[in-house]
């Protein structure tokens, strides 16, 4: 039997952060990190980085609407990175760690212009700036080097993960406590 099971491509600057927060989420099947929105065929870490092929880096969430709506991935979205900064968060600079939502249907594209318009509406009770987050069509998504899959889980130790990742993860945890996977793995509906 199919599931029906959506994608959510979201970048909302480094995908190691992106990926390590929504793979903590209930409902949310799977989290590959990756490139979108650039016009190189196949693009590499490096070539990304270099900023010539255009690409965001991205988190691509496989995602079950029946434990968790769409909606529900933007809150946390919106709420794990700061959208008023244009290619850049934190110090990491470049168009690849752009505030960018890739809509997959005209629903998605609904929903992110609504929650655009009621950040916007509360931006200075919320930020300092406004939200600079581009709503694209989806295109292509190009699965990153597997070095770069579950990078948070797998590096612990490493120094980004412990400086910029970890506090971005704990706060996440915090905020969005009723949404988390329990520690087997499954969401609090799934018994």
């Amino acid at each position: 039997m199919s599931q029906p099971y959506q994608i959510a491509t979201l970048g909302g600057g480094c995908f190691w952060c992106t990926e390590a927060v929504f793979n903590q989420l209930q409902g949310v099947v799977q989290v590959e990190s990756g490139y979108s929105g650039g016009t190189a065929p196949n693009p590499t870490y490096r070539a990304v980085c270099a900023g010539g092929t255009g690409h965001a880096e991205v988190a691509q969430i496989t995602f079950d609407p029946r434990v968790i709506a769409y909606r529900d991935l933007l809150e946390v979205f919106f709420a794990t990175h700061d959208p008023t900064t244009l290619n850049r968060q934190g110090a990491d600079v470049g168009p690849q760690y752009r505030s960018v939502i890739f809509y997959h249907d005209d629903a998605q594209r609904q929903s992110a212009a609504q929650v655009i318009r009621e950040l916007d509406a509360a931006t200075r009770s919320v930020w300092d700036a406004p939200i600079v987050t581009a709503v694209e069509p989806f295109k292509t998504f190009y699965r990153a080097e597997d070095y770069h899959q579950e990078y948070f889980a797998n590096n612990p130790d490493q120094p980004y993960c412990q400086v910029v990742i970890s506090p971005k993860v704990s706060k996440f945890r915090k905020k969005f406590a009723d949404k988390l996977r329990r520690h087997d793995g499954t969401s609090k509906d799934e018994g």
